[in-house]
């Protein structure tokens, strides 16, 4: 009689994790841009998230001046004079996880996935869709997705003397990591 009664207990407490939006603030985002001149890379370690799996609510968000580089010049240009990160701190996306199969967060498991949203940089919000992939693992939940980025789109101008020097397109990676809240 007790084994009945213990199942339902995991069982709702698992349910009841998978309910709660699962939040980060240690995801990575790295853009890497190249050029017949140069690679340009840069990587946030801070960037923030929070998913619904419930609602298939996504929302990522970094601060701009956390992306480092290994040229510190270069990472005063970007934040100065490209992202000017004092005016638009923030990039952000807002978007739902669609999918064709349930993410059960009670079974190990691998996911793919289509982010389906709006990303905000420098103030400009533009649709994204981007291929995902979400992965379960004990109590961990991973998630990671690439994209492309144009600098064009979001107003971002690059100086005649050195638009050679950056893509048209840049490359977006952003993983993640949340822990399921064990009840």
């Amino acid at each position: 009689m007790k084994f009945p009664i213990l199942f339902s207990i995991l069982f709702l407490s698992v349910s009841m994790a998978a309910q709660s939006p699962l939040i980060t603030k240690d995801g990575t985002t790295t853009f890497f841009s190249h050029s017949p001149i140069e690679d340009i890379e840069a990587i946030n370690d801070k960037t923030t998230a929070a998913i619904n799996f419930v609602k298939g609510d996504v929302v990522v968000k970094m601060l701009i001046k956390h992306f480092t580089f290994e040229n510190a010049l270069m990472q005063e240009h970007f934040n100065e004079n490209y992202m000017e990160s004092e005016k638009f701190p923030a990039a952000i996306f807002k978007g739902k996880l669609v999918s064709d199969n349930a993410i059960d967060l009670s079974q190990d498991g691998s996911y793919e996935v289509t982010l389906d949203g709006q990303l905000t940089i420098r103030g400009i919000s533009t649709p994204l869709e981007a291929p995902a992939t979400i992965t379960v693992s004990g109590d961990q939940v991973s998630a990671t997705t690439v994209f492309i980025a144009r600098p064009a789109e979001y107003d971002i101008k690059i100086p005649a003397v050195v638009i050679k020097n950056i893509a048209e397109e840049i490359k977006v990676s952003t993983s993640l990591t949340f822990t399921i809240a064990k009840k």
